[in-house]
């Protein structure tokens, strides 16, 4: 029942968030249409200014697979992640979420094919993505779109709490 609930909700939201924004823009006597233009205009706007960072870690995610780095470094972290618990199917993953989502994705469903997505792997995996964060798109992304050159905490706070959902998928998928 509940699932069917959220199934309806989830395909009613986004209809309903629109209809409330041009609603509310409507009742506020504000030009919605020209509201639009100006937004998608500042948006193709900063979508330029980060396209150079955006392409950079594309190219670079491309790279370390084709290479053969990634698998080289995993082979290299097996050990250490062997004493931490960290099961060695999960080290390429958790490497390639911190740069790319879309990459750790094509690795996950790898691992669903081999493991399935219902093994104690392939939970411990999906828990791992929707726990954890893109670290380094997300900081050259939004410090990059407005100018920050010094991040002060914020990278090792994020690898704080990447390592905080790393552990929590692990232990919640073995349970």
């Amino acid at each position: 029942m509940w699932i069917s609930f959220l199934i309806w909700l989830s395909s009613a939201l986004m209809p309903f968030a629109i209809f409330y924004i041009v609603g509310f823009g409507l009742m506020a006597k504000r030009p919605v249409f020209d509201d639009f233009l100006l937004g998608a205009r500042a948006g193709m706007k900063t979508t330029a200014e980060i396209f150079p960072t955006l392409a950079g870690l594309l190219v670079s995610v491309g790279v370390l697979r084709a290479s053969g780095f990634l698998d080289f470094l995993s082979e290299c972290l097996k050990g250490p992640a062997s004493i931490l618990h960290i099961p060695s199917e999960l080290v390429p993953i958790s490497l390639l979420r911190l740069v790319s989502n879309s990459a750790a994705t094509g690795l996950l469903l790898d691992l669903f094919k081999e493991q399935g997505p219902d093994s104690p792997l392939g939970i411990m995996a999906s828990l791992l993505l929707s726990s954890t964060e893109t670290v380094f798109y997300c900081l050259s992304i939004y410090f990059g779109s407005v100018g920050i050159r010094k991040t002060r905490y914020a990278l090792p706070g994020a690898f704080l709490t990447t390592i905080a959902g790393i552990a929590a998928s692990i232990w919640l998928g073995g349970m």
